[in-house]
């Protein structure tokens, strides 16, 4: 089987690199806006969609104008890979899975991209990568980069340049160890598996919160962008980075212990964006117990949960395993005893307790069982099977 694996490191580029990879940035940026722009003025005019190859056309015209000649600086693939960004963005608005485009600003997601495996170099003895236009760059090797380049991603993080090195590789397909599980997923606890195990949250935005709102305190007493002001953002922005690698690299840990140890995974299917969407209302039908909503959707984007999920989900692939997710209604209702279900067998947080049967557990997990029962039923049962149950059930209440 094939796996396909990024592996990311700290670039170390002299200046005269530094500088170049920021103009790079921006010619990238300045391409992806005038596209927008294009597409934006096309579309007012009551024309169709202007495609990717109808659009890369105009790169060479826009290197020729004398206002943006300076866009030949940047290597030309970098430029066409904005193009693909903006194109792939369309695409995933006009499918519902993501807003529309907006334009960027400076110092928001700069990077470049590097698709041409054959304008790249990597050197892993002696830690430096060869790009074009930039020549020869070190970076910190901190593992070996295992299988055949493919393409290379440059970003700027919080001050820092980082490089993304894409590549692929055949293994031999793995057999799967351990037995199926089921996982619940939460805040007090972040993950209750269905045979014991329970992984405390990290909570890193909680734990660095603090410290975050004075920066920000103090990011807010500067002048806007002055020295000071500068040096208070990157700041605040060296926190956000300290959050994001520590949730990251608790989320790893985790997904890779659960894939490792079991050959099949049930997960709830939870709605995030649902779960976590503001309860504040409109003027004319503010909301209730907004104070309160927003301290949960805070809790709740801490853990990570979809960032988890496809963790565990290529992982599981990885080690020949699988993911399946189940519907979440009524896991966390049901008896695993008596499949008594109703809304009273759960009256704390914690504690699960049967009003027909009188069975008692904690109610997490409790949770993880019903999930793996789910998971199990649903492998049983064809899709076909579960669409003609909903069609009966339908029928009888219309009947």
């Amino acid at each position: 089987m094939e796996i396909k694996q990024a592996f990311k490191y700290e670039l170390k580029p002299d200046p005269g690199q530094q500088r170049s990879m920021y103009r790079f940035a921006g010619c990238r940026r300045r391409v992806f806006n005038m596209g927008l722009g294009l597409q934006m003025a096309n579309y007012e005019a009551g024309e169709k969609y202007i495609r990717y190859e109808s659009m890369a056309k105009n790169l060479g015209t826009w290197r020729r104008n004398s206002g943006t000649a300076w866009l030949s600086e940047a290597p030309f693939h970098t430029l066409q890979q904005a193009l693909k960004d903006l194109d792939r963005a369309y695409k995933n608005f006009f499918a519902q899975r993501a807003d529309f485009p907006t334009f960027k600003k400076k110092g928001r997601g700069d990077s470049l991209r590097f698709p041409d495996p054959k304008q790249i170099k990597l050197d892993q003895a002696n830690s430096r990568i060869f790009l074009p236009k930039l020549g020869w760059v070190r970076y910190r090797n901190s593992r070996e980069v295992l299988g055949a380049l493919k393409n290379v991603t440059v970003s700027l993080s919080a001050g820092k340049w980082f490089i993304s090195v894409q590549t692929a590789r055949e293994v031999e397909k793995p057999v799967a160890k351990g037995e199926a599980v089921g996982i619940d997923l939460g805040i007090v606890h972040f993950a209750t598996l269905s045979d014991g195990p329970v992984y405390q949250p990290l909570s890193s935005f909680s734990q660095h919160r603090d410290h975050l709102r004075k920066a920000q305190q103090a990011m807010s007493l500067r002048k806007k962008f002055s020295s000071n002001w500068k040096k208070a953002k990157a700041k605040v922005q060296r926190i956000h980075v300290r959050i994001a690698n520590a949730r990251r690299d608790y989320l790893h840990k985790a997904s890779t212990t659960m894939s490792k140890n079991h050959a099949m995974v049930f997960v709830e299917d939870l709605k995030v964006s649902n779960m976590s969407r503001s309860a504040a209302g409109t003027i004319e039908q503010p909301g209730r117990n907004v104070k309160q909503k927003t301290g949960l959707n805070r809790f709740i984007l801490d853990q990570g949960w979809t960032e988890f999920r496809r963790q565990l989900e290529y992982k599981m692939l990885w080690a020949g395993g699988q993911l399946l997710a189940v519907p979440a209604t009524n896991t966390s209702r049901i008896c695993p005893e008596c499949n008594h279900t109703s809304g009273d067998n759960r009256n704390s947080q914690a504690i699960f307790r049967c009003v027909e049967c009188g069975f008692s557990e904690n109610a997490d997990l409790v949770a993880a069982i019903n999930i793996l029962r789910a998971g199990y039923a649903r492998l049983a049962c064809p899709v076909n099977c579960e669409v003609s149950s909903q069609h009966q059930e339908s029928t009888e209440r219309a009947a």
